[in-house]
């Protein structure tokens, strides 16, 4: 059963991976096309398709670097998540990547949409409020998470051991 979970997140990881590296190709189209030479298209276009790139590039980058999360996590460290410092470390990686996304989404809604349509500024700042959130609660997760390492300093030590590892 452990086999086929292994291979089932080393399939897992490798369709982040190419997740990721479609958007890539998107978003290379789409800037291309914002800055083709000799096209008619209006600067405000152009700004409207580098921003969309923006956002391409950004879900591309957070789809690798959960393909990168899986794979090491799940794949490399072959070992289930259960000690405080495992789950916290797990989390900590996986909400990184939601933040960022979600704060530069909501970066590129703002600018998308301040001029062209401000009516969907509120939908674009519930965005950054949940970026916010996400935050904050990781924090207290963080910051609760302590305590509990310090009853098994021997799963830290174990980790970081792994850190060295998976590393090399």
């Amino acid at each position: 059963m452990q086999k086929i979970a292994t291979g089932g997140f080393i399939l897992i990881a490798l369709l982040f991976f190419v997740c990721g590296l479609s958007l890539i190709v998107l978003g290379a189209m789409e800037i291309w096309s914002a800055l083709r030479p000799g096209d008619e298209q209006s600067v405000q276009d152009r700004f409207r398709l580098i921003l969309e790139c923006i956002g391409l590039l950004t879900i591309a980058v957070a789809a690798l670097e959960l393909g990168q999360t899986v794979l090491e996590e799940e794949v490399q460290r072959a070992v289930h998540v259960s000690s405080p410092t495992r789950l916290r470390r797990f989390l900590s990686r996986f909400l990184i990547v939601v933040v960022v996304s979600l704060g530069v989404e909501c970066l590129v809604g703002v600018f998308q949409f301040l001029h062209t349509k401000p009516e969907l500024l509120p939908h674009v700042a519930s965005i950054g409020v949940a970026a916010a959130i996400l935050l904050a609660c990781w924090g207290v997760f963080v910051r609760a998470n302590v305590e509990a390492e310090k009853l098994e300093p021997a799963a830290m030590h174990e980790a970081q051991k792994e850190d060295e590892h998976v590393e090399t």
